[in-house]
């Protein structure tokens, strides 16, 4: 049970409450109901609905006037769903990725533009990455942002790019949309992606796309490490072993590339 806490919003409180109660009836309530079991104030029900209604996160059934759970809500929660169902169907295949290489493994999603870091597995090496689940970084500068971006929509790419921008993280990131383009384009040739040093000084990684059963990229794959294991003669091997433990984490996510 949480505790209350001091400083508690008594609106945002009240629209919660609004939302647990219509996901408990299918054929959703009216103000006067919502408001007689909730203790509230139709008029104060009337207002917490209106920008509920606005942000779609309920709906109103026209016939009835009635007010029922909106989209959003089912949308919100795939997301956090499909993040956990990736990140248990993966760890398997990122120990093994981990055992195979002795590097750093990364799992992570696209959101709000960014890419946010699901999952890590450490290298058994001294020398090991910095990185935290829970982390974000650019699309532009790392190898899984890339390996993603690469299978967005262009005109997604390009929103994303105009929100964020391309800062310059080292002396090798590449800081110019249509250079980025050229090198998304290589991305899906070669299937893989290089961070050749691009968003941190002295790390290179190479990262995979990973896709669900719709064919959609849904996440990527990692290898990092320091430039001194993480070798240029080393990026065609590693390449193969990251590429392939991206499909293999695709096919358990139901992917089928001849669909």
């Amino acid at each position: 049970m949480r505790n209350k806490p001091n400083n508690l919003v008594k609106s945002v409180n009240r629209s919660v409450n609004i939302l647990e109660e219509l996901s408990k009836y299918e054929d959703g309530l009216g103000v006067t109901e919502l408001s007689n079991r909730l203790d509230v104030h139709k008029s104060s029900v009337h207002r917490l609905l209106s920008t509920l209604l606005y942000r779609g996160l309920v709906e109103q059934n026209e016939e009835n006037g009635k007010y029922e759970l909106g989209l959003k809500i089912f949308e919100l929660g795939s997301r956090i769903f499909n993040e956990l169902e990736v990140r248990e169907y993966a760890k398997p295949y990122l120990e093994q990725l981990v055992k195979k290489t002795n590097e750093t493994v990364h799992l992570v999603t696209l959101d709000q533009g960014e890419v946010l870091y699901l999952d890590k597995v450490s290298s058994p090496e001294t020398i090991t990455m910095a990185s935290q689940i829970g982390a974000r970084a650019p699309i532009h500068s790392t190898a899984v942002g890339k390996a993603i971006a690469a299978h967005l929509e262009e005109k997604r790419v390009e929103e994303i790019i105009s929100k964020k921008g391309m800062p310059k993280r080292t002396e090798n990131t590449i800081t110019e949309l249509e250079e980025f383009k050229e090198n998304l384009g290589l991305i899906r040739e070669r299937g893989y992606a290089i961070d050749e040093i691009e968003n941190e000084a002295g790390i290179r990684c190479i990262a995979a796309p990973i896709f669900d059963y719709d064919g959609k990229v849904v996440a990527a794959v990692s290898i990092s490490g320091p430039t001194i294991r993480v070798t240029q003669d080393r990026i065609s091997n590693l390449a193969n072993q990251v590429t392939e433990t991206g499909l293999q984490i695709s096919y358990r996510l139901g992917y089928n590339p001849n669909q």
